[in-house]
Formats: C-alpha cells, sequence, structure tokens
C-alpha cells in the first residue's frame, strides 16, 4: 500500500519549497553580484496580521555580553550585509550566526560578508574556537554548535535530525549558546520564514540572555521575529538599519567581555 502524505506534512513540504525557492535565487544574486554592489532596500513579501506585541523588560542590572548570536533565514543575505558591517573590527565578542542556507552558498555567503565588513566573516571550521572579533556562519547541511572543552569555546559540527525542516537550524546553535554562555548572549532574530530560532529564544530568555528582533516593515518575512516578538522574549523589535549600531551599543555598555581564553592567533 502507498504511503499517503498528510495534510499537515503536505504543507510543511510546501513551506519548505517555497523557502528553498526564495532563497536560493536571493543568495546567487548576492554572493555573484559586483563587489562593489549595495543591497537594495528590503521590501516586504509577506505581511502577518498584527496581533498585540509584547517586549521583555530589560533587566534592571545588565549583564557583560560574551557572544551575540544571530538567527536568520529568507532575506537573510541582504539584511546581513547590512547588520555585520555596523560591527568595528575591534569588536570585543564573538559572532556566531545561522543561516537557512545549502552547501556551498555558506562559503560565498561568508566570503562576500566578510568583503563588505570590517569584522572578519568565515564559514565555521570544525574544532576552531572563539575568540573576540570574528564572525562564523554555520556550514550548509550542518548544525553548528558551540561547546567547551577544558575552558575553551570551540565551534563544532554534525549532522543530526534536521530541526524545523532545516540544517543548520537557529535552534540547535541558540541552545547551545544558552547552554554555555546563558545570560551573557545577546540574541538576534532577523528576517525569515517559519519559527525557527523561536524555542532557542525561550531557553536563552530562561537563562536571563535577551534578544531583539528585526521589525516587520523591514522583514521580507515576518515569521522567525514575528514568533519571538508576539511571545514576549524581545526586549526591542528594531528596524534594519538600527540593529547593528543596537549590537555595538549593547556590548559598549556592559564593558570589554574578555571571557575567551585563547588568542586571536589561534585562528591562523
Amino acid at each position: 500500500m502507498r504511503p499517503t502524505t498528510s495534510p499537515s506534512q503536505a504543507t510543511r513540504i510546501s513551506t519548505f519549497h517555497r523557502i528553498s525557492d526564495e532563497l536560493i535565487p536571493k543568495i546567487k544574486a548576492f554572493c555573484h553580484g559586483p563587489a562593489a554592489a549595495v543591497p537594495a532596500p528590503v521590501t516586504p513579501l509577506i505581511s502577518m496580521r498584527k496581533p498585540l506585541l509584547q517586549t521583555r523588560k530589560a533587566a534592571t542590572t545588565a549583564t557583560r555580553v560574551h557572544v551575540v548570536a544571530i538567527g536568520v533565514s529568507t532575506g537573510g543575505p541582504e539584511a546581513l550585509a547590512k547588520v555585520l558591517p555596523a560591527l568595528p573590527a575591534n569588536f570585543p565578542v564573538p559572532v556566531v550566526i545561522a543561516q537557512h542556507m545549502p552547501p556551498i552558498f555558506t562559503s560565498l555567503l561568508a566570503s562576500r560578508l566578510s568583503a563588505k565588513s570590517s569584522l572578519p566573516v568565515r564559514e565555521c571550521r570544525a574544532g576552531e574556537p572563539l575568540v573576540p572579533g570574528c564572525a562564523w556562519i554555520a556550514p550548509g547541511d550542518y548544525h553548528m554548535v558551540v561547546n567547551d572543552e577544558s575552558g575553551v569555546v570551540r565551534l563544532r559540527v554534525h549532522q543530526g535530525p534536521r530541526e524545523n525542516f532545516c540544517r543548520p537550524p537557529v535552534d540547535v546553535l541558540f541552545r547551545s549558546v544558552a547552554h554555555i554562555y546563558g545570560a551573557k548572549t545577546l540574541a538576534v532574530i532577523l528576517t525569515g520564514m517559519g519559527q525557527d530560532g523561536f524555542k532557542g529564544c525561550e531557553e536563552l530568555v530562561a537563562g536571563g540572555a535577551r534578544v531583539i528582533v528585526q521589525d516587520e516593515t523591514t522583514s521580507v518575512v515576518w515569521g522567525m521575529p514575528g514568533f519571538v516578538a508576539r511571545a514576549g522574549l524581545a526586549e526591542k523589535i528594531l528596524p534594519l538599519d538600527q540593529i547593528g549600531s543596537e549590537i555595538v551599543r549593547r556590548v559598549a555598555e556592559t564593558g570589554d567581555a574578555g571571557s575567551c581564553h585563547v588568542n586571536a592567533g589561534d585562528l591562523d
């Protein structure tokens, strides 16, 4: 007897294909465009019905930020191209990024973003130590996690089951960050379809971390940031062009993190 596909399965499969159809052409255009090209303004494609939004009250005493974790999907290459160039070369904490993207494209995206930014941006290589002043993108078709190994936080990758139909997913990265850094995390959810990152943000917030999300107007799809905003997990909901400066401000206001146990030379 032939297996049947339930309506819910069919909906999820349709959503997955829609993400692929929308995202891959944007990745190709971004990665292979002229070096001096400026990304076009983001135009919302999908608008979700506006419920009453909540923002989480900021903690009275700010915890020092030791890591910035970013989750993004549809519209991500353009969004990252606006956020990462706002971070200075001497940014005092590491940045880890989960962007829904197939293999090969993550390497191209990292190279493209690195050329536009003062901060080096690279595709994750297993075993690399997290150090200040560098950003890492999860490789396509792999989960990326952070792991404390004898006091040194290192990046690891694996090919466990997909989550939210994605590999890499935001939730897997965020959960590992919550486990290692807890309240010392600043999490950022940018434009994207679906709700990947929502559960990871729940875990981060439960541990005292802070979350900011992109607003609906500047998002290509207000799915991922919208779920977090509706749940009241975000301290701020900001337009894309304000997120980079907000990250810098949040890290600066809590002082130099100085949490890494390795030297920048370990990256070579």
